[in-house]
């Protein structure tokens, strides 16, 4: 199967070889944190709803100019509250990308980390698909600049092992821990939160979460 050269393709690339999603940071040096995090209960999947309930959890915002991406990712989102197993799973933001740093913070709770990218059992996995067959064509090398940044910042704030990103067929790949799998940082840290904090103006609109 191939994917499309966006962020999104990317990042489904790397859910669907593995499924649990693994918050990254790290690359050499010495480091001011703990090891890895690992949380094995995958979520309840939430009890079937009645109308009511199914509009309170429709994304409420929506911009003025509604896009083929924004509501593609309304979809998505409402398949991962519906039947995902995230009933708080957050609304896009107006320009449709998602909002991986609040999503994070949902997988990094205990038990909820296995489906955070698309669902218990890979349930939305075409609505993700469908966002990502119309998600608009990013800069790639405007995305690299934006994540190189980004790991120099996350280094310089004492996240000495942050990878840079690279360049790999003419797309930006991100960069962070050199093997996800197994993550050096404690995310939930609070060294690597300020320097999550400090360094996010770094990173594009819908690069956040993507290193």
């Amino acid at each position: 199967m191939s994917f499309p050269t966006t962020t999104a393709g990317l990042r489904l690339a790397a859910f669907v070889a593995v499924p649990v999603l693994a918050l990254t940071v790290a690359c050499g040096g010495n480091d001011d944190t703990t090891g890895t995090r690992s949380h094995d209960t995958v979520a309840d999947v939430p009890s079937p709803k009645s109308e009511a309930s199914e509009a309170a959890s429709t994304p409420s915002t929506k911009p003025a100019g509604k896009s083929a991406y924004y509501d593609a990712q309304v979809a998505f989102v409402q398949c991962m509250r519906a039947k995902g197993g995230y009933k708080d799973f957050p609304d896009p933001k107006l320009s449709g990308h998602l909002d991986w740093e609040k999503i994070g913070e949902i997988g990094s709770q205990p038990g909820r980390n296995d489906g955070i990218k698309a669902g218990k059992n890979n349930v939305c996995v075409d609505e993700l698909r469908a966002s990502m067959a119309v998600e608009p064509k990013r800069d790639q090398q405007k995305s690299y600049e934006s994540m190189l940044a980004h790991a120099q910042c996350m280094r310089d704030n004492g996240i000495s092992r942050f990878t840079n990103p690279v360049m790999s067929g003419g797309n930006a790949v991100p960069g962070g821990d050199p093997d996800p799998a197994s993550p050096v940082y404690d995310r939930e840290s609070p060294a690597y939160k300020e320097a999550r904090a400090a360094c996010k103006s770094k990173l594009l609109d819908g690069l956040d979460g993507m290193q």
